[in-house]
């Protein structure tokens, strides 16, 4: 299901995969089938997400984002790509971030560029995620 008041440009959705109203999603997204992704999100063109993933309200997710299966992701929650980031930046880096299967980020977390978290890590919520986190690991 999209909603009618969501701009879903891409063509690659799952199947059952529901986007909920003013999320914005680009044409060069890939989105899983089973995915729930909630009201006021935004997807860039270069983000891959993989199946079951839940993505609560107010999450931008910016080019070079990678997120494997049964990941949720909480409110709020926000993905740096730019260590750097300056307005019309000539020199701008992208450093991807990779979120693996079955991790879970809290509310308000900061994931900083470059950041690998691992299979069913869990990030607590406020944290900021300044280097890799292992599989299974508390992230607080």
């Amino acid at each position: 299901m999209i909603h009618p008041l969501s701009d879903v440009q891409t063509k690659n959705i799952g199947e059952d995969t529901n986007i909920w109203q003013f999320s914005v999603v680009l044409k060069g997204a890939v989105i899983g089938k089973n995915c729930n992704i909630c009201s006021h999100c935004f997807i860039e063109n270069n983000v891959k997400i993989g199946d079951n993933v839940t993505i609560k309200n107010g999450v931008s997710l910016y080019d070079g984002i990678t997120i494997e299966d049964d990941v949720f992701i909480g409110p709020n929650a926000a993905f740096c790509n730019d260590r750097y980031p300056k307005s019309k930046n000539k020199n701008f880096k992208l450093e991807p971030i990779v979120i693996k299967k079955g991790a879970s980020i809290g509310a308000n977390a900061t994931i900083l560029p470059g950041v690998t978290i691992g299979e069913n890590a869990l990030i607590g919520a406020g944290a900021v995620v300044t280097k890799d986190v292992e599989n299974k690991e508390i992230y607080r």
